[in-house]
């Protein structure tokens, strides 16, 4: 039996497919102790994600942290759980199909829109074989990571070629690496920040909090640092914020070791020590609100402003599903499909139909005499 994904799914006669994969980092499949102990294996064993050698990482992950850690990382993932399940994965799912629902009146040929999360369900594997399933010839990947890193972008590339490396029919790809930069994206961003001042004042501060990663990353050539500050800058700009009424920060370190700095936690406690009151915080790097943002900061940061002397931290929520959010998305998608059919003029139906059929005529003519012996 073959190795490989597809020896027996291509029908001449059957029209081939754009497919869109949306990707995010992932969830547990609950919030309680297995679940976690099973998504935490999968995200902490990442060489992408820890750059340690495998030996003594596997030694520490799996004698120390997997045998602590999940029943405390339950416990949070409990306060943030919804009657729909995660916040991020229903997010997501709410995500993709908006994607799908504004691309269709875009493009001149049919698309299928995908979701798979790099860790735990659905998985990239699932969603990559459900879209193979459709026929979909044509691919491109866009993970939900605003800003590149070798532990989210770069980890999911490996688990798309990983995918790939099965299958006999290799379709053709694009990914999307980055959008850090793009107007639509800040131009989103800026309104959201806009919109909640307007709903619910303005602090004296804003933190702009981005998922950290160890400073050895950036040593080592990762451009994720880098990003993130030009993010934030243009951001400040859009809202046309003064020097020294915003910071770039970075927080949910892992670890003993230095990580980008300065620390979200450290730096909220600082601005209560020096005698704000209030302040706000917007985490750009997080496409959807999650673990991080709703649990770490609206909840755990909020608390260490109030202990610090602080009265209030507004957590400002991600895009999610905004519509600038999604219509930026939507453009994202477009602009890197530009030159594939789906982006062209809509084709004849009726001329379509006829190739189709006459493609499986001659295929079956060709089966018929290689089952006859008269071909070799």
């Amino acid at each position: 039996m073959s190795q490989y994904l597809g020896t027996s799914t291509f029908h001449h006669g059957k029209a081939e497919k754009l497919g869109i994969l949306v990707t995010n980092l992932g969830t547990p499949d609950a919030p309680e102790t297995a679940p976690l102990r099973r998504y935490l294996g999968e995200f902490l064993w990442d060489p992408r994600v820890v750059e340690v050698p495998r030996p003594l990482w596997w030694l520490i992950l799996h004698g120390v942290i997997l045998r602590t850690r999940p029943s405390r990382s339950a416990e949070a993932y409990r306060s943030v759980w919804t009657e729909a399940g995660s916040p991020l994965l229903t997010c997501a799912r709410e995500q993709a199909a908006g994607l799908k629902a504004r691309l269709a009146p875009r493009l001149s040929g049919p698309v299928e829109v995908a979701l798979g999360m790099r860790y735990g369900n659905p998985s990239i594997s699932s969603a990559l074989r459900q879209l193979h399933s459709l026929n979909v010839t044509r691919l491109l990947v866009l993970p939900l990571y605003p800003q590149y890193s070798a532990s989210t972008t770069g980890s999911t590339f490996d688990a798309v070629a990983a995918e790939l490396m099965r299958w006999r029919w290799v379709p053709e790809l694009r990914f999307i690496g980055r959008y850090h930069e793009e107007q639509g994206y800040i131009a989103a961003l800026a309104a959201s920040i806009r919109e909640h001042w307007a709903a619910h004042g303005r602090g004296e501060h804003l933190l702009m909090s981005f998922h950290g990663v160890p400073r050895r990353y950036l040593d080592s050539g990762d451009p994720y640092h880098c990003q993130c500050h030009k993010t934030a800058r243009l951001v400040a700009e859009a809202l046309e914020l003064e020097d020294g009424s915003w910071t770039t920060t970075f927080q949910s370190r892992f670890g003993r070791e230095e990580w980008l700095k300065p620390y979200t936690d450290a730096t909220v406690k600082a601005l209560g020590a020096k005698g704000l009151k209030r302040i706000d915080v917007v985490c750009p790097g997080f496409s959807a609100d999650c673990l991080e943002t709703i649990e770490e900061i609206a909840e755990e940061n909020a608390g260490y402003f109030r202990e610090a002397g602080g009265e209030t931290l507004s957590y400002i929520p991600c895009l999610n599903t905004r519509d600038d959010h999604l219509d930026f998305l939507t453009e994202l998608a477009l602009k890197h499909l530009q030159g594939w059919p789906e982006t062209g003029p809509a084709p004849d139906p009726d001329r379509v139909a006829a190739e189709l059929r006459a493609s499986k005529e001659r295929a079956d003519r060709v089966k018929a005499a290689r089952e006859a012996g008269e071909l070799g």
